[in-house]
């Protein structure tokens, strides 16, 4: 919803949220629900309401319970039934400056200053321990603002007794813990503050008033900030920026001025702005983004302006490259379909409202930020948190690498008569494994992910599959598939839950940019093994439908399964009966060769 994207009127979303809230009800097509508590160190009330809109806004269902005011410790530290029977997915602790009830004073010694700080951090520190080992959630957590006042003015920031200084410090120990636990994620209030304003945002008005830790009209960028981590949390991330080229990537018009005209680099103050905002777009390629081009041009005069001295993006950073006079929309829907991701995944930038309006008008899911002057285009797309990182696996930063050696695959394939022979030509190496500690979060990422090849679209968090992955009543495989062109990474989870001598499987899916290598045929293969070496007679397979994973509708008959029961909303359930006479379907990889065990 364009009132829910940046740059957004805050007062306006305020004033409209139950009109908001009812076009969203109305627009809703397929929701993750989700259970988030608030535990707040201030008045929480208008931030709940404002946080449901924006996470109903990227596809997901919020209940909510909400402590009382500054009852955050006592709530999250101390027995709680009511907030254990709600079981909450996600603990957001909204506490801010005013929470801290330790601070230096002028008289005190250095070794004062720091029982202080250590006193303020291990309160919160053994709240977070007791939120993971008592409700097994992730965990939000406020950093702390800076003070609206400086009694000693600049010194504030530097002396060890000044209030900026200690705030800095135990900002610096929440970070800490937060690179240490991967169910713990910071909301950067002390960042949103700055933006705003900290006089603004810390009106004492709004506190003395009605106990709001920040002034109201902030409130829905502090929600929109939370709703960002969750977002990300739950697979809502975009995936790809799918760019213009002129007036969006160097200034002018390559056709009509030539190579050498457009303006990129460091001669004149708008090369200088066009090279920061490559420089921004190519940062992006580094944390697992995927950059396409989508021009109104020739292909050889656009390729051209990336063989410019000065320009920050070269061809090689482009996983796909549209450049011709087909409409805008439909050389997305190409680049979609080339890459087997959905057009939802997409940020399509643009400077022209033409262009942005006739893709809008093709697929409304695509994020299409209204861009204006170069000046803004950084601030507009990074506001907008399409990209919000909550972890930084292994995988992301090699995805890149991943989709251009995808590309190599499918013109590798031309050569080929028999589609086998080119699976054979592959050289596949799997790895298919019981899940191993170092790829949870990985496995974790990817069941948040995963939507069109995913049969339940179950969703775990990292405490959930940790706790799978120990539970000895479950059967865990992961699998990771390489060739001759690169390692893929982990692409496959399966986890499924055993009842006497059966197993009913709660999750099942495969990454889209391993379609059609055999993959689930190598995974079910290992899981008839598994399940031979348990005493496991019989396989339960469930399939949900959504509007995302209709391409799966016949999975399990593929693999040999037989339909049991189908309801009116089409939900399935599959039976497998296992014997000793199983053959393996998987004739071309090669899996778990080196493994020993």
């Amino acid at each position: 919803m364009r009132e829910l994207e940046m740059p957004f009127d805050a007062e306006g979303i305020l004033k409209k949220k139950r009109a908001i809230k009812k076009q969203l009800q109305e627009n809703s097509i397929s929701n993750i629900p989700i259970k988030v508590a608030i535990l707040g160190g201030s008045t929480t009330k208008e931030i709940r309401n404002i946080l449901e809109l924006f996470l109903m806004n990227y596809g997901i269902t919020p209940k909510f319970y909400e402590s009382e005011y500054n009852q955050y410790y006592e709530d999250g530290m101390f027995a709680n039934p009511e907030l254990e029977a709600f079981a909450p997915n996600i603990i957001y602790i909204h506490t801010s400056y005013r929470n801290i009830q330790w601070l230096p004073d002028i008289t005190d010694s250095p070794k004062q200053v720091t029982e202080k700080l250590d006193m303020v951090y291990e309160r919160l520190e053994g709240l977070w321990e007791h939120i993971s080992e008592t409700y097994h959630c992730n965990i939000i957590q406020n950093n702390f603002e800076l003070p609206y006042y400086r009694i000693m003015g600049n010194k504030e920031a530097s002396d060890y007794r000044g209030t900026i200084n200690f705030v800095t410090r135990l900002n610096m120990r929440l970070y800490d813990y937060a690179q240490r636990h991967k169910f713990f994620y910071i909301h950067d209030i002390n960042y949103e503050s700055a933006c705003y304003g900290i006089d603004k945002w810390s009106d004492p008005f709004y506190w003395n008033m009605y106990k709001y830790a920040l002034c109201v009209p902030a409130i829905p960028y502090t929600a929109f900030g939370v709703a960002n981590i969750i977002k990300a949390i739950y697979g809502k991330n975009k995936k790809v920026f799918c760019l213009d080229l002129d007036n969006t990537l160097w200034g002018g018009i390559i056709g009509d001025d030539g190579v050498d005209n457009i303006e990129i680099g460091q001669e004149t103050s708008m090369g200088q702005a066009y090279a920061e905002f490559q420089e921004y777009i190519r940062k992006h390629k580094d944390i697992g983004v995927l950059l396409t081009v989508n021009s109104k041009n020739n292909e050889d005069t656009a390729r051209t302006g990336f063989e410019k001295r000065d320009s920050v993006l070269k061809m090689e950073d482009f996983v796909a490259f549209r450049a011709n006079w087909l409409p805008k929309s439909e050389n997305l829907a190409s680049i979609a379909e080339e890459l087997n991701l959905l057009q939802e995944s997409f940020v399509f930038v643009d400077d022209n409202p033409v262009e942005r309006e006739n893709v809008r008008q093709e697929n409304a899911n695509i994020a299409i930020p209204e861009i204006d002057t170069i000046e803004r285009y950084i601030a507009t797309l990074d506001k907008n948190a399409y990209f919000e990182v909550v972890n930084l696996s292994e995988d992301d930063l090699r995805r890149n690498e991943m989709y251009q050696a995808n590309a190599k695959r499918e013109r590798d394939k031309l050569s080929y008569h028999s589609y086998e022979d080119y699976l054979l030509s592959l050289e596949m190496k799997g790895t298919i494994r019981a899940f191993e500690t170092e790829y949870v979060s990985r496995i974790a990422q990817l069941t948040n992910k995963s939507n069109q090849f995913n049969l339940t679209t179950r969703r775990y968090s990292q405490a959930e599959i940790e706790e799978a992955a120990q539970d000895s009543m479950r059967i865990t495989l992961y699998g990771r598939l390489e060739d001759k062109f690169g390692d893929n990474g982990i692409v496959s989870v399966i986890i499924g839950k055993k009842k006497e001598k059966e197993l009913h499987i709660d999750l099942w899916l495969m990454s889209c940019r391993v379609l059609k290598r055999d993959m689930e045929f190598a995974m079910m293969d290992e899981l008839v093994k598994r399940c031979q070496e348990q005493d496991i007679h019989k396989v339960f397979g469930y399939y949900y439908p959504t509007v995302k994973n209709g391409m799966v509708q016949d999975f399990y008959e593929l693999q040999g399964f037989t339909k049991v029961s189908e309801d009116t909303k089409g939900n399935t359930i599959w039976e497998y009966d296992i014997n000793d006479t199983y053959v393996k379907k998987n004739r071309v990889i090669n899996v778990n060769e080196n493994d020993n065990s």
